[in-house]
């Protein structure tokens, strides 16, 4: 692993924990050579998911992607980051528990909202207004509605 500060190949693991509900490791790195202090996370490799967009086009699945989008949607928000990787952890072992490994990009955004309602209902609206890309106010104020009828009904009755 090579220092985000100095580039530095020398580094030593400080502390390693479990992270994104079991499916990663964090490890707490110090530079041998500037001492800074950086984080990394190891995942295992996975069969790609192929993710189909609308278009049509195929492109592998890039949880980078993923991350940006939803911290985007939480930025100002009460909701860490050790949080927003949790939730992605959650989406992913869906995802890569399937059978296939082609998901429509739908599906993807659909199982982020799920997670991220339970999360942060401000969030949760900033990524649909970007995700379903409403067309006018009636179709924002509809998903309001939507999330305010979710929040009434009794929890073990909520679909996902």
């Amino acid at each position: 692993m090579i220092c985000p500060h100095c580039a530095s190949p020398n580094n030593r693991v400080v502390n390693s924990r479990d992270a994104q509900n079991g499916t990663a490791i964090r490890r707490r790195r110090e530079c041998l050579n500037c001492g800074e202090r950086f984080t990394t996370f190891e995942t295992i490799e996975e069969n790609p998911v192929r993710v189909i967009k609308r278009s049509g086009d195929r492109e592998p699945y890039d949880q980078m992607k993923v991350l940006r989008g939803l911290r985007s949607a939480c930025r100002k928000r009460p909701v860490s980051e050790e949080a927003i990787r949790n939730l992605v952890g959650r989406v992913e072992k869906t995802l890569f528990g399937r059978a296939t490994k082609d998901v429509e990009s739908s599906e993807i955004g659909d199982l982020l909202l799920a997670e991220l309602q339970g999360v942060d209902e401000v969030a949760h609206i900033r990524f649909a207004s970007v995700y379903r890309k409403f067309g006018d106010l009636d179709e924002f104020l509809d998903a309001l509605r939507e999330l305010q009828r979710a929040q009434r009904q009794p929890v073990e009755t909520r679909k996902p």
